[in-house]
């Protein structure tokens, strides 16, 4: 039997027990999230080995063009399960939707450990492969919006911009773990041999027997007081689709403070251990020294920034990160491009995160704030999900296309462009810190 719903007091009073109880809380929606994120990054980071056994070619390119598809798969589904997850969250509960989000997860990991390859089966393994994708796809559409509304609401009205930050802690966290994972067979237990043999297989089962125990962590979660005083109002009279389509200036604010944020995410995370690889022209081994060093560094920032945010409002940091990204992206990604010293890449990237930061830290309480508690969940994950598949998924993509065209540099001004769009939305929405639509449970 899960534990009594947690009751939101006035902002002056907070009690060892109450605190002790949240935190529990926060711990296990947000380790959910680890999870699903390291699932869905042991795919980017095993490619290499696991490709040839689903797409059989003598062009290596080709093979790991076709993971990447698989990969871009996962994004377009993404706005399904936040349509799908959202509803279940706003209709049945937060708790149940994340529960069940990480079950999906699960599978989609325990589907490529187990499948047979190409060999084995024939064409039979890359569409299991697919399915595999598409299954975590909806799964992660869906964690988003029902984490982010679960860790805003179960924090104390005076620190939900510090508790909501650790919702991007944990997904750092999770490219971190898929990254440390892949460290540690290459050089500790496997040879590269047994790598491309069978190790790629461990990862996604580790990340399967995490998943279960997250799902069986998250069963006795607290639900959340704003939802079940939402419940008392009595079941919904319209599908949560029909209900978002009476908010739309928040849906439109979400897709305009999202776009930059998520380009530049996926740019200095995705994207950037290809481009420090590739275009910087740092070893294998370098490479993820340094993607992995800049990825801490971004983790410390994450609670750092929403702490401020508590204090100063959410709206003075995300105007820093536009300002900042849309002034300093050029800078600091040609710089990049010309340097050879792994230290100096470090420290661009670094510097980087400083500006990106204010997004990231950020971006889940500012859209949870936006909207009411029986859409909620659905008004943070649709439009947020659709956004990411358009701006975030394909920034990669862009970005290596511009390569291709020997134009690269044309990227970075992409980049910048999109952060000004977004920095247009910061400047004209309001500071969803003091005008917040938490209190209202409709």
């Amino acid at each position: 039997m899960s534990d009594p719903a947690i009751a939101t007091p006035a902002p002056q009073g907070l009690d060892v027990a109450d605190t002790a109880r949240r935190l529990k809380a926060i711990f296990i929606g947000s380790v959910g999230n680890l999870v699903e994120w390291y699932d869905f990054y042991a795919y980017t980071a095993f490619a290499l080995y696991f490709a040839p056994k689903f797409f059989p070619s003598h062009d290596p390119v080709v093979v790991q063009l076709n993971a990447a598809t698989l990969f871009a798969a996962g994004f377009i589904v993404r706005p399904i399960g936040g349509w799908l997850f959202g509803h279940i969250a706003d209709r049945y509960g937060r708790r149940l939707s994340l529960t069940v989000s990480v079950l999906m997860m699960c599978f989609g990991s325990l589907i490529i450990a187990v499948t047979p390859t190409y060999e084995t089966i024939g064409f039979a393994a890359p569409v299991l492969l697919a399915l595999a994708r598409v299954i975590e796809g909806l799964s992660l559409g869906g964690e988003y919006g029902a984490s982010a509304t679960y860790l805003t609401e179960i924090a104390h009205p005076d620190h939900r911009g510090f508790y909501s930050s650790f919702q991007y802690v944990t997904l750092i966290g999770g490219q971190l773990t898929a990254i440390l994972v892949l460290l540690l067979l290459q050089n500790v237990f496997l040879t590269h041999e047994q790598l491309v043999d069978w190790g790629w297989r461990i990862p996604f089962v580790i990340g399967a027997m995490l998943a279960v125990t997250a799902m069986f962590m998250r069963r006795n979660m607290h639900e959340t007081d704003a939802f079940n005083e939402a419940k008392k109002a009595g079941p919904a009279k319209e599908s949560s689709l029909r209900g978002l389509l009476k908010y739309p200036r928040e849906v439109a604010i979400v897709v305009g403070l999202t776009a930059g944020g998520t380009a530049a995410f996926y740019t200095f995370t995705t994207y950037m251990q290809t481009f420090v690889k590739q275009t910087v022209g740092l070893s294998d081994i370098v490479t993820t020294y340094v993607i992995a060093g800049s990825l801490i560094f971004a983790s410390i920032l994450q609670p750092l920034y929403g702490w401020l945010s508590d204090r100063i409002g959410r709206k003075p940091l995300l105007i820093f990160f536009g300002v900042a990204g849309t002034l300093l992206t050029v800078p600091i990604l040609s710089a990049l491009e010309q340097t050879k010293s792994p230290w100096v890449a470090f420290l661009l990237i670094s510097g980087a995160w400083l500006f990106v930061a204010g997004y990231t830290s950020i971006n889940a309480v500012v859209k949870a704030e936006l909207f009411p508690t029986s859409i909620r969940a659905t008004g943070v994950a649709v439009p947020y999900a659709l956004t990411v598949s358009i701006f975030g998924g394909t920034a990669p993509a862009i970005a290596l296309f511009f390569k291709q065209q020997g134009h690269e540099q044309w990227f970075y001004y992409y980049l910048s462009a999109v952060i000004f769009i977004s920095l247009l939305v910061y400047s004209t929405m309001r500071d969803t810190k003091h005008d917040s639509a938490m209190h209202r449970h409709e």
